[in-house]
């Protein structure tokens, strides 16, 4: 198993500087990573640096809570691709799902995932603030809009990723998309676990340390 090509490699730290972007993408050409994951100012920045290289430009859209109107989402992630981004981790209209509103959660990620045609849209649930019903309902929206994964964390909530989130999550979707854990991976040990239960891509700003231990 190349674990390295799981990862995303991520800073979204508000005090990100210039200098820490440029390690991150520096470390994941060297490591073969996925791909960085960065807050859309740096898209253009990471693409430049990583054009001669296999790692793919991911950025995050409606980060971190998912509240933004529609439209300023749409416009943020067809910016993003223009920039160069290859992948988007959009937030899901948190409220409104919860609010068991899915008509309007499904329109959110369809213009979003329309409007970037063709681009990998990763869809953010936040888990530590679902229930398992609304974690169910939540994949089906993402499959009907045809998201290429749900993810489980922005990773900036009260808590991360859990293997049962993973495993549930996978069952949910039954195949028809796939699953990312994020938020709290820290060692090899959580990594290996999330992808047993079930995982096709990783999250974590401890890349580096996640392939060495």
């Amino acid at each position: 198993m190349e674990l390295n090509k799981y990862i995303d490699h991520t800073n979204l730290k508000p005090t990100a500087t210039c200098e820490d972007i440029f390690k991150l993408c520096m470390e994941a050409k060297e490591y073969g990573f996925a791909s960085v994951c960065v807050n859309s100012y740096w898209v253009r920045y990471c693409s430049e640096l990583l054009k001669d290289s296999d790692v793919a430009v991911c950025t995050v859209v409606g980060f971190p809570l998912g509240a933004m109107s529609t439209k300023a989402k749409t416009v943020e992630a067809i910016e993003a691709v223009k920039d160069g981004a290859d992948e988007i981790d959009m937030v899901m209209n948190i409220g409104e799902l919860k609010a068991g509103n899915d008509e309007a959660v499904l329109a959110d990620l369809v213009a979003v995932i329309g409007a970037v045609q063709g681009t990998c849209v990763k869809v953010i649930l936040e888990t530590c603030l679902l229930d398992k019903e609304e974690i169910r309902r939540a994949c089906s929206l993402c499959v009907e809009a045809k998201a290429s994964y749900v993810k489980t964390s922005t990773g900036f909530s009260v808590r991360g990723a859990t293997k049962e989130d993973v495993a549930y999550m996978k069952e949910c979707v039954k195949g028809k998309c796939k699953v990312k854990a994020a938020g709290g991976i820290r060692s090899h040990a959580d990594m290996m676990e999330m992808l047993e239960a079930g995982a096709d891509r990783i999250g974590t700003s401890a890349g580096v340390k996640l392939i060495n231990n």
